[in-house]
Formats: C-alpha cells, structure tokens, sequence
C-alpha cells in the first residue's frame, strides 16, 4: 500500500519526497524480509528510514499510521501458513554513534527518571544477521515456530526448525516448573563455518555459491522439504521471553523481574544463549562492551551487524513502553560499513526480465566484512558517470551493513595513465540489439522481447518461488530448455514431454517426470502468483495481490483502462501505466492466449465483491492517543480499540488529536502538550463511553 501525502500542498517537495522514500523502503523491506534478496545496503535502507523519520517529524501532516516508520518487516510470502502473533514482535530504532547511543538512554532518562535509571543496568547483546524466530512450548513442548513476518502475522516453520540440531524440542525443567506457554523469541542464523561447508558443496556440484550467512539461513529455513532444510547446519540463539503463563511464572516468577533473569531462565531450560551477553552498569560501560564488539567481530563463528542493548528491569521496560514499530527500552547500535580497496578489472552489463540493462564491477576478489567480494552493483548509467568510475582503478568497495557490496569511489591518486572514462554500450548483451535510455528514467533498457538473455530471466522468474513456485526448474534448466529450443516463452513450459526433457544432459526418467509433474501442478496458483511471473515491471507480490483484490480474473485485469488501475490502493498512475502497456503488446498477449489454452487458472485467489456502505463509525476520522498503563486494556488493544471504532491512534499529541487517553504513569510531555492546545484528558471509563458513542464526557461538542 502507498500512503498518499497528506498536506502535500503545505509543502509538496517534503510530499513528493516522503512518498518516495515509503515507496522505497517499503519494496526494499520486501526484498530484504519476505524475497531473502536485498538490493541494498543495511545501511542504505537505514538512511532511507533516518530520512523518513526526520521528514515526518518536521512535518507531521504528512505522518501516517501505515508508513514504514510505523510497521515492522513485510508481509508473509504466503509459501507457508500463517500465524498470528498473540504479542507483536517488533523491531528494533537504529543508532550509528556512541553520541546518539547517550542521545537514547537520555531520553530514557527523561521518560522514567534519573533515579530509576542510576542503578538498572543494561544487557548487551551481539546482534545476529540472521531471521528472527518465536518458538512455542507448550507444557514444555515445542510445538510451533513462526518467523516474524510483519511483526503480527508471521509464517508457521515448524518442520524446519525442529531439524536445528541443539534447539530443545523439550524444556530441561523440573516438573513444577514447567510452563503452560512459554513463548521464546530469538535468532534463527548459519554459522561461518557452516556456510564456508555450503559454499564448498556448491561450488563442487557447479552451482553459484550464496551471497552471505544471512541470506542462506533464510533460504535454507524457508525450504518446502525439511529434509533440504536438515542437510544445513543453522542455528539459534535465544534472546528474549514473549509469553509465559505458569510454573516459572508462578513460584520462579521472581527471576523473571529482569532481562537477564529471563535469558538466565532460558539458559537453564536448555535453550541456547548467547555466551557474549554481559550486563553491564552504565551507558559508558555499554560504549565500551560497542567498541570490544566491533574490534572482536571477526574473532566469532557467526555475523554479528551490531550490538542490541536493552534495560535490563522489565518492570522499567514496561513503562518506557514502544513505538508503533519498535520498543524504547531498547535500540540497536550498528557497526559502521567496512570498507577494502581492490581492483575493478570490468565493467559488464546485465539484462534482467524486464530488459533492464544494469551495468555492475566485477573485481580482483577481496574479503569485505568477512566474505569474499568479486561483483557488485553499480546501478545504472548515471551512477558510473557521477563516481568516474574506469576500468583498472583502484576502488574503495564497501559492503555496508553486511549485505550488497558497493563500489564508493575511485582511488584517483592509484589510477593508470591508460584508463579512460566508460561509456554505457548501446548493443545488449544478450542479443546484440539496441540499447534504449527511456525519456525521464535513470535506466536503459533492450527492447527486444525475444532477447536470449531476457528470456532467460523471465522464464527463470515465472519458475520462481515468488513467482508460480515450479520445483526444481532452477536458473540452470531454464538456460538447458532455452539451448535446447524446447522453451521460447514462459507458456512452452506446460508443452514439455518428459521424452524431451529426459534426453537433456543431466536429467533421467525421473527427474524429467518430476520436473513436468511440478509444471502442471502450478497452473491452479491463482491470479497473484500470475501477475507476480508475468514480468509485468513495477507489479511485484504487494502490487499483484492489490490488483487481485480488485479483480476477478486476469481477463478484467488486461480489460481494465489505466485510470481504473491507478485508481486501486497503492498503484497509482505509474503502476498502472506500465500494466496497460504490457497488455496492449501483441506479443505479450499472444502469451497470455498460450497459457489460457495451456490451462492455466486465471481466476482470482483474492478478489471480494465490494462491501455495501457501512454508517460511519463512532471515531470516524479522529486521532485519540493513549498514555501511561490501563487495566482493562493492554497499549495495543486500545490502540487497535481506536482503529475499529474508525479512527487513528498515533504516538504523540498534536492540534488534530480529538482526545487522549491518561493511565497510570502518564508521559509527561503528551500530557503537557494536550494541556497546551486544551485537549481532552479521559479516563477509561471516558474512553470505553467514547468508543462506543463518540461523545465526550458532558456531551461535549466533537472538535
């Protein structure tokens, strides 16, 4: 969903460029959370947020409840069932130096008092580059694991988890202290070792090697065969307790009045804990557990991007409360980009399935935040030429945040008399056609649909798991069918006989079976795994399942005008354009009529006639903010309260808040704020009156 600026006509440029970056942030969360793909840097998203979050505080107009600022992850993929989270798990804010790292515990401070602070402590933890995890155990047995997701609904990976070699399927707890629920949240990650092993393997077998331990851990838990998932040697580590009702929480309940009590607990029951975790007694100390972290991070047998640093009283974390997204009572310190300088032998162009020419570095290989690095990105056209970028100079690659490598800069001091400034070449690749730089855009794309290397790509991406999820028809037997002229688009897939297939190289009886059988079984995947393999640019998994939601079938889709397109929740009139497009192309519907006749299902797996009108709800269009602690409601359930009752519930007070909610141990500053624009201060019993009529107390008339 795209959230369209509000108040863009106070100020359109901070309008313009707040949607952009909830655009961008939120495909590159989707990218990095749901896909295991990013295309950028940790520390490039982290800019981007940063830049958001400042934006919005200068202009709260623009502030909504649906920006990334205020959600957590992505959405499910939907390739396993999904759990709903009985408490969100939320993320963590992000600071970059020790000053902004004191800037946090000092509004601590503020918030919950020097006094309460002065002798709480902190706990300091590695922060893992893996996939966050909550585990369920039942009366001491574990039976569910769920990913996070989008922090309230998550996916259900039980079978593979419990292929973790060292995790508990059973609590090591005396009877008597055994829990009805224990819920324990942690970090699902593959040691260095382990994924050294998995790269070796890969390599013997021909196959591309992984990127990086995060992204492998993530692939192998999202494996459909737990057996695939068995064969890679993950791990986990337990960091934090989400729910417990009975035994410890009963006669041990006094241990769980801190944090480090808690992982105590865990440690005990036979979960895995973290070794470096250390308490520590005052922000200095936490400064100085950063600075041993960032020194020691290559000494340890797994990725660490940072050091997560929490307070250590829970009764403390309780009060300090959360965010929409994330807790106060804890933030994450991340370690600043590494940085090598090596030797950009080429610059190469590759064409992707939308014909997208990016040209990218391929460098004498250099080890950057504990991988090796040979290619990375270099974007497009107008990024090489900004950076003067020339084959043989000496380069400063950055693999910032642990992920994408970066090519920062030239060396100009070490650069040879002999490199010459590169030109963008205007023959693909892949088929020795035109190159074409579209009017307005940063990117050149080949505009030949039968391009050998696009179709590589587009066939390789309707096989893919976001895409119609065929098994075993990987980037390597695309390439085979395509050599072999058994494939020319993505339609001629369901037109293969296990006879042609078999005499490939490499396949037998079987497997050839095998790979036809998972062909046909994806023709019932429905119209949002379509439109997703289709290649139509700009229309990924969030955009499909949108048009999904709005249509029927694939046919109203092509028959859909471009106004009605961008009209739908989060397309808007570039999306929709480019939908438009790629349906009036001959071409492209000649291969929608071949997958129509193939059998393939067009229907929708989405679509919801639309609902009658409702009569407006009490709360239509207000914004009521709660704080401090209530009895009958938790902060989430009178947040989600509010929301069903039609109106807004954000963070902080200002001149369109309708009303605000006072608990126990109120916050300071929004009371005095509310009392400065004169707002009114409820209490439950007001709120529960308010959310079932509107009315404020007296019959005062609605602001």
């Amino acid at each position: 969903m795209v959230d369209a600026p509000e108040g863009a006509g106070r100020d359109a440029g901070a309008a313009a460029r707040v949607d952009q970056l909830r655009r961008l942030i939120r495909y590159h969360a989707e990218r990095y959370y749901r896909d295991d793909a990013p295309e950028i840097a940790d520390a490039e998203y982290d800019a981007l947020v940063v830049e958001l979050a400042r934006l919005e505080e200068e202009h709260p107009e623009l502030a909504s409840p649906t920006s990334p600022t205020a959600t957590v992850g992505a959405p499910p993929s939907g390739a396993f069932p999904p759990v709903h989270h009985a408490r969100r798990m939320l993320s963590l804010d992000n600071v970059f130096s020790i000053e902004e790292l004191t800037s946090w515990s000092e509004r601590l401070e503020r918030v919950l008092g020097s006094a309460a602070l002065s002798d709480a402590g902190y706990v300091c933890e590695p922060k893992i580059d893996g996939l966050a995890m909550s585990l369920r155990y039942e009366h001491g047995r574990l039976v569910r694991a769920a990913t996070r997701g989008d922090g309230s609904v998550g996916e259900d990976v039980t079978a593979n988890v419990l292929t973790i070699r060292g995790l508990p399927h059973l609590l090591a707890l005396a009877p008597a202290e055994i829990p009805a629920l224990l819920e324990v949240r942690g970090e699902v990650y593959l040691p260095l070792s382990a994924f050294a092993e998995l790269n070796r393997r890969q390599e013997e077998a021909g196959l591309r090697p992984f990127a990086n331990p995060r992204n492998s851990a993530a692939g192998s838990l999202r494996q459909k065969d737990p057996a695939v998932t068995a064969t890679r040697p993950l791990a986990f580590f337990a960091y934090q307790i989400g729910e417990v009702d009975g035994g410890i929480a009963g006669e041990g309940g006094a241990a769980l009045e801190t944090h480090s009590g808690a992982l105590a607990l865990l440690r005990r029951a036979g979960l895995p804990v973290n070794n470096e975790i250390r308490r520590v007694a005052s922000i200095g100390d936490v400064a100085a557990y950063c600075a041993e972290a960032l020194a020691r991070r290559h000494e340890l047998g797994y990725e660490i991007d940072g050091v997560v640093v929490k307070l250590d009283e829970l009764e403390l974390q309780r009060r300090a409360g959360a965010t929409a997204h994330a807790p106060r009572w804890a933030v994450a310190y991340k370690f600043p980009p590494e940085e090598r300088t090596t030797t950009l032998e080429r610059i190469l162009v590759s064409i992707g399935r939308t014909g997208r020419a990016t040209p990218f570095a391929k460098l004498t290989p250099v080890v950057v935040a504990g991988s090796t690095v040979s290619l990375a990105s270099l974007h497009n056209e107008d990024q090489v030429r900004l950076k003067d970028l020339r084959e043989g100079d000496t380069v400063v690659v950055r693999k910032a945040g642990d992920v994408i490598p970066e090519v920062v800069a030239p060396v100009l001091a070490r650069r040879p008399p002999t490199a010459v400034p590169w030109v963008f070449p205007t023959s693909c690749p892949g088929c020795g056609g035109p190159l074409v730089r579209l009017p307005g855009e940063a990117d050149t794309y080949c505009q030949n649909l039968d391009c050998p290397a696009q179709q590589l790509q587009r066939v390789a991406h309707f096989a893919s798991r976001a895409a119609m999820d065929i098994e075993g028809l990987g980037e390597q037997r695309v390439a085979q069918l395509l050599g072999a002229g058994l494939v020319h688009d993505v339609a001629d897939l369901f037109a293969l006989g296990e006879d042609a297939v078999a005499a490939l190289e490499g396949f037998a009886e079987v497997s050839a079976r095998n790979l036809v059988e998972a062909i046909a079984a994806c023709r019932g995947q429905g119209l949002t795994r379509l439109l997703v393999a289709l290649s139509i640019r700009h229309v990924g998994p969030s955009i499909a399942a949108a048009l999904a939601g709005a249509y029927p079938d694939l046919d109203a889709v092509i028959a859909a005008p471009a106004a009605q397109l961008a009209a739908i929740a989060g397309v808007g009139p570039t999306i929709a354009a480019s939908v438009a497009a790629f349906f009036s192309s001959p071409a492209n519907l000649a291969v929608v009529e071949k997958l129509r006749r193939a059998g393939v299902s067009f229907a929708s797996d989405r679509y919801r006639p639309p609902a009658a009108p409702v009569e407006a709800r009490p709360l239509e269009g207000r914004s009521v903010v709660v704080t401090g602690t209530l009895a009958g409601f938790t902060r989430e359930q009178a947040e989600e309260a509010i929301v069903a009752a039609g109106g807004k519930s954000p963070g902080s007070v200002s001149a369109r808040t309708f009303a605000v909610v006072v608990g126990q141990d109120p916050g300071a500053s929004k009371l005095a704020r509310a009392e400065q624009l004169k707002i009114p201060l409820l209490d439950e019993a007001a709120f529960r009156t308010l959310l079932e009529t509107g009315a404020l107390p007296g019959d005062r008339p609605p602001r």
